[in-house]
């Protein structure tokens, strides 16, 4: 299981825990839930955070490898093709054919290795921005909750308060998108 499907999960029991809580009479939309079993599952789903941001950092050291890679392969190809060219230096036309051979396949990798560089850039910048959008609404969701939470077990507040309404929650969250 996927630290987003472990968030996702810990999410779901939250979910079900506030839909199967007792209600509270004369409050139609006002129920009882166990508060410290509701934080403990939210401070489980926090926790997994540094997971998700660990998956993002392997993104961009696969990136930087791929980068690397692709750069290596740019200068093998390049050597090649000097070494190719150096062996053909004996005749006057076969040295010009070899040059331009040369520079052609430099001029391929080259370009090659830009288009993989981009490819990668994209892609790399692409998981990092769904990851942080999807983060970044997760923790919006838990804070909220948190904040719901706290106002109802607070000693002082007024009775309708301390029983939370059921949330209209969406927690269809694809972390892994």
């Amino acid at each position: 299981m996927t630290g987003g499907e472990k968030v996702n999960d810990l999410l779901e029991r939250l979910h079900a825990m506030i839909e199967s809580a007792r209600w509270v009479p004369l409050g139609a939309d006002k129920c009882l839930i166990e508060r410290s079993a509701a934080l403990d599952l939210l401070d489980e789903a926090r926790s997994m955070f540094p997971q998700e941001l660990a998956e993002a950092e392997r993104l961009v050291a696969a990136r930087s490898d791929f980068i690397a890679n692709a750069k290596h392969e740019a200068e093998s190809v390049r050597r090649a093709a000097e070494e190719r060219s150096r062996q053909l230096v004996d005749d006057q036309e076969v040295l010009r054919m070899a040059r331009a051979q040369s520079r052609e396949l430099l001029v391929n990798a080259e370009t090659r290795a830009g288009e993989l560089r981009r490819a990668v850039t994209e892609y790399a910048d692409d998981a990092l921005r769904r990851t942080e959008e999807t983060l970044s609404s997760a923790l919006d969701e838990i804070r909220g909750l948190r904040a719901r939470f706290s106002r109802a077990a607070a000693p002082d507040a007024p009775l309708e308060d301390r029983a939370p309404s059921a949330p209209d929650f969406d927690f269809d969250i694809d972390i892994d998108a």
